[in-house]
This record gives structure tokens, sequence and C-alpha cells, in this order.
């Protein structure tokens, strides 16, 4: 099954380095899912660990949305780091609705003594796992691809000569 989500998102992204970074946002959820588990002291037990599995997927998803967006707004000709920021702008309230809505999808599981761990495991995560990828997975593409900003060379050009001709009177 590992090597089929491979497939699918190699497929999906058409690139090693794109499919790397929306794999290194899935861990991220950890984070959240035990900090819900400890708060709710909720066992990660077999279906918490079936909650963690559902929220790797829902965070990969909105890793690839997120990396779609940054290379749509590439190949219109965007600067990378203008499609960056553009990318992460455009697409925070549609990944911020689909996280609220699965979130809240499961709360009414939340109490339950069987399904609860999972659901806990859900909610913590992808709260966490969604304001990370809003947050990590642009800062991440930047640094990956060594992106620099658009106008930040210009400025040091313009530094330097403002410098050398303020020397030279």
């Amino acid at each position: 099954m590992g090597l089929l989500v491979l497939t699918i998102l190699m497929f999906q992204l058409q690139s090693f380095q794109r499919m790397f970074l929306v794999l290194s946002v899935a861990p991220l959820g950890i984070i959240g899912v035990v900090a819900a588990l400890m708060l709710a002291q909720a066992p990660l037990g077999f279906v918490a660990i079936l909650g963690v599995l559902a929220l790797t997927g829902m965070i990969a998803r909105n890793s690839v949305i997120l990396i779609d967006q940054i290379e749509t707004e590439r190949r219109t000709g965007a600067h990378p780091w203008d499609a960056v920021v553009t990318a992460a702008l455009h697409r925070t309230r549609p990944i911020l609705l689909t996280a609220a809505a699965a979130t809240l999808g499961v709360v009414p599981i939340a109490p339950t003594v069987f399904w609860g761990p999972m659901a806990f495991a859900i909610i913590g995560g992808l709260a966490v796992a969604t304001v990370l990828t809003l947050i990590f997975l642009p800062a991440l593409y930047v640094a990956w691809f060594r992106i620099s900003e658009p106008h930040q060379a210009e400025s040091y050009t313009e530094a330097a000569e403002t410098g050398i001709l303020a020397l030279q009177a």
C-alpha cells in the first residue's frame, strides 16, 4: 500500500522533490495527536492508530493541494517567491474549511468509549497539522528550492550603489 501511495503521489506531483515535501509534512500531525490524546486521557491503541492513518491521508491531501497551487502559480509566470505566497494565501481558506469539516465530523463520536481515541487523534492531529501545513510547507518549499525574495537582490544592489556613490562624494 505504501508503494501504491508513493506511485499515486508521483503521478500527481510529477516530481520526487515535491513528493518528498508532501511526505515531510505528514509527521507533523503526531504533535496534535499526542497532545489531544493526553488531554482527553485516551489510549493510543488500535483505534487511535486507525485515526492516525486517516489523518495522514488528510494531511497529505492538504499538502498536495498547496503544492499544486504553487506549481499552477509558477506556470502562469509568477516569480517563485510570489507563487508560494499567493498559493498559501489562496489555499488557506479551502484548507481550513476542509479541516474544520473533518474535525467537526468526528466530534459526535469523540465521547464514545470505542471510537473516542480515533476522534481525538483526528481532531488534535488535524488542528495542529493544518496550521503547520500552512506555515511549514511554504517555508520548506522556499528553502528546498532555494527561492529568494524578488526584491531582496534589487534592494541590496541599490543599497550598495547608494553606499558607493555616497563614499565617492
